[in-house]
């Protein structure tokens, strides 16, 4: 049985006094590739940002490979370990934006390998090896020394990838990482993504591409109103949903 890399139970989420999640549960297996859809506002990218702590969770409790990043006591005491175990813990993670988030003053290789210093503290060497690795992963070798404004939306976002990779994770997070491409560059980086799950890595996807979440995906989350209203294999999911928000969603979306 493959073990478990991230567990949530109960997992809330306000802004002040905005629920954005309202009590999510959600496992992920080593090697799982799981896409998360709904309709905007449902909490997708919330739940991403709680379970990698750029949110702090309001309620509930994430623990990544069994070791806890927020747990909440019976009397409802949010308690979220030190700082620098939290910070090492999430390095189990890997995210990937939307929007690319790269430094633009950057060449694509120093995009990558500026974690590898800065985090892992390898030496100059060391971590343009491991970042020239990583390019040639997402099909970048050509552009190491081009900077952000010189690559199309496409390539900015596979070396946002590459840079993620470089860190080593075990869990890769893409929080729809197409939606802010032109159509005719969502392929290259989908490809991508498609590579990475054909190695088993485990992931979680939140996506509005469907025809990727029905391929790729063990398991698809339909997720509206801050809730799961449903997790299942994506054939079930897509031929015969169990409520009819999602019947409807898809109708919309297919």
């Amino acid at each position: 049985m493959n073990r478990e890399m991230i567990s949530a139970k109960g997992l809330r989420k306000n802004f002040g006094n905005l629920e954005v999640l309202k009590g999510v549960d959600l496992t992920v297996s080593q090697g799982e590739i799981i896409s998360i859809i709904g309709p905007s506002g449902s909490g997708k990218s919330t739940l991403l940002r709680c379970l990698i702590h750029l949110e702090k969770a309001s309620a509930g409790s994430i623990h990544i490979e069994g070791e806890p990043i927020v747990t909440t006591s019976a009397e409802g005491v949010v308690h979220t370990p030190h700082e620098r175990q939290v910070r090492h813990r999430c390095r189990k993670l890997g995210m990937v934006f939307q929007n690319f988030n790269l430094f633009p003053h950057k060449t694509a290789l120093e995009n990558v390998t500026e974690a590898l210093l800065v985090v892992a503290k390898q030496d100059k060497k060391q971590a343009e090896i491991r970042g020239e690795e990583m390019l040639a992963k997402v099909g970048l070798s050509d552009k190491r020394d081009t900077y952000p404004c010189y690559l199309s939306g496409g390539q900015k976002q596979r070396v946002a990838i590459a840079r993620a990779l470089a860190m080593g994770p075990d869990i890769m997070l893409f929080d729809e990482p197409t939606s802010a491409l032109d159509p005719e560059l969502i392929g290259e980086v989908l490809q991508v993504i498609k590579q990475l799950a054909s190695e088993r890595i485990t992931m979680l996807v939140v996506t509005h591409e469907m025809t990727f979440a029905r391929e790729v995906s063990d398991r698809v989350i339909f997720m509206d109103d801050g809730r799961i209203l449903e997790d299942a294999a994506p054939d079930k999911l897509f031929t015969d949903p169990d409520h009819p928000r999602i019947k409807t969603f898809l109708e919309k979306m297919l």
